[in-house]
C-alpha cells in the first residue's frame, strides 16, 4: 500500500536539514525536468530539484523574498486581482515590476518555464503573475492578450460569484459557462493564459474542460472526498481535470482541510497519497494558498470587493471571520520542506516527490505559457 493512515510523522526537522533532504534528489534521482543545455532534445534531464510553490498569496516584502529562498522555491505563482479592474490591475502589475527591480537579487518575473530555469540557475525564484477572477479584462476580450504581454499567465474565469464568464462556486444556480466565457476561453488557450476554476462552479468547470483545446487547472483546492468545502472539488471533477492534462494544486488554507487549523501533515500527505491512487501521481502539486502577515481588510476585500454592502464572511463567520490559522507545519512560505517530509512518510518514491513538490508545474508550464 502507498499509505497508512496510523504511520507516525517523525518530528520537524530543522530547516538546513529538510533543504539537505531536498538536495539529496540530486544524487537520488535522475527524474528531473530542466534540460542539460538549450540544444538538448525535451526529454533530456538534468538536475532540477527545487520545489515549485503555488498560489502563494502573501502580503510580500523583502522578508517573504528571504523565506522563499530560504525555502527553496524557484517559483511561486501570485495573486495580482481579486475584484479589480484592469487600471487597478495595472496598478498592482507596477507595484510587482518595482518588487523585482527592487529586490532582483531574489526574484525574477516569470513568463515561461524556461524563466523558470533561469531563477534556479541563479537561485531566485520565479513570480508567475495570475488572477483569481476576470474582472480585469472587464468587458473587452483584446485585453486578455494586453495582459498576458504584461506577463499574466493565470486566470480563473470567477471568484465566487456569477462572474461575465462562468458561474462561481457560491452561486446556487449554475447556468455554466456565457457566450462571453466562450470566446474569452478561446482565446486564452490561443495565446496561452491558462484557465484556472479553483473558484468556479461545478457545472460551469465541466463546460469549461470542455470548451478548452488546451489543459486547465485548479491551482489551488482539495477533493470534497477528503474533507466538504465549497471550494474543495469533486472526484469526478478532479478525474476529468487531471486525465485531460491539467492540474490540481493541493491547498494549505485552513478552510480547505479536513479539522481546519489543526490538519496535520500526516493527513494532508495521505489525502495526496490517495488522490495519486485515484488521479495518477503526473498531475498533482502543490497550491499553498497561504496567506502570509496579511491584515484582516485583505480577506475582507477578497470575500466583499465592491460587490456587497453586507459582511460576506465567506468559509468563516461572524465570530471566526478573519485569516484563519496556519496549521504548525506551514506557517509561512519557508515551511514548504516539511510538505516533503510528510510525502516521504507515506511512501512516495523520489521520483513521485520530485514530480509533486514541482516538477508536473514546471512540465505544465512547459507546454501552456506559449501560444497554440
Amino acid at each position: 500500500l502507498r499509505l497508512s493512515i496510523n504511520q507516525s510523522i517523525k518530528p520537524f526537522d530543522s530547516l538546513s536539514h529538510r533543504l539537505e533532504k531536498i538536495r539529496e534528489y540530486n544524487l537520488r534521482s535522475g527524474n528531473h525536468f530542466q534540460y542539460c543545455n538549450p540544444d538538448a532534445p525535451k526529454d533530456t534531464y538534468r538536475d532540477f530539484n527545487s520545489p515549485v510553490c503555488v498560489d502563494s498569496v502573501c502580503a510580500y516584502h523583502h522578508k517573504i523574498f528571504d523565506e522563499m529562498k530560504e525555502g527553496n522555491l524557484t517559483a511561486v505563482h501570485v495573486t495580482i486581482s481579486y475584484h479589480e479592474n484592469f487600471r487597478q490591475t495595472i496598478e498592482n502589475i507596477i507595484t510587482w515590476n518595482k518588487f523585482i527591480e527592487l529586490y532582483s537579487d531574489r526574484i525574477m518575473l516569470g513568463r515561461s518555464a524556461e524563466d523558470v530555469r533561469i531563477a534556479y540557475d541563479t537561485n531566485k525564484t520565479a513570480i508567475i503573475f495570475g488572477f483569481q477572477n476576470c474582472s480585469p479584462i472587464e468587458e473587452n476580450i483584446a485585453l486578455i492578450e494586453v495582459l498576458h504581454q504584461l506577463g499574466v499567465r493565470f486566470m480563473q474565469l470567477s471568484y465566487n460569484n456569477q462572474s461575465l464568464l462562468a458561474t462561481g462556486c457560491y452561486e446556487i444556480n449554475d447556468p455554466g459557462i456565457t457566450r462571453f466565457g466562450k470566446q474569452a476561453i478561446k482565446e486564452m488557450n490561443r495565446i496561452g493564459m491558462v484557465i484556472d476554476i479553483s473558484h468556479t462552479s461545478e457545472n460551469s468547470s465541466f463546460e469549461a474542460i470542455k470548451l478548452s483545446k488546451r489543459p486547465i487547472v485548479i491551482s489551488h483546492a482539495n477533493p470534497d472526498w477528503w474533507h466538504p468545502s465549497k471550494r474543495n472539488k469533486s472526484d469526478s471533477l478532479i478525474k476529468e481535470v487531471t486525465s485531460s492534462g491539467g492540474m490540481i494544486g493541493f491547498s494549505i488554507y485552513p478552510h480547505h482541510l479536513k479539522d481546519g487549523s489543526n490538519c496535520t501533515l500526516e493527513s494532508f500527505s495521505a489525502m495526496i497519497a490517495k488522490s495519486a491512487d485515484r488521479y495518477g501521481v503526473d498531475n498533482l502539486g502543490i497550491g499553498s494558498d497561504i496567506c502570509q502577515n496579511q491584515p484582516d481588510n485583505v480577506v475582507e476585500w477578497m470575500r466583499n470587493g465592491t460587490w456587497s454592502k453586507e459582511i460576506d464572511y465567506g468559509e468563516g463567520s461572524k465570530n471566526n471571520s478573519g485569516f484563519p490559522n496556519q496549521p504548525e507545519w506551514y506557517r509561512k512560505t519557508s515551511d514548504f520542506p516539511n510538505i516533503l517530509e510528510g510525502l516521504e512518510n507515506v511512501g512516495f518514491n523520489n521520483e513521485e516527490c520530485s514530480k509533486i513538490m514541482g516538477l508536473n508545474w514546471l512540465k505544465f508550464y512547459e507546454g501552456n505559457f506559449g501560444g497554440s
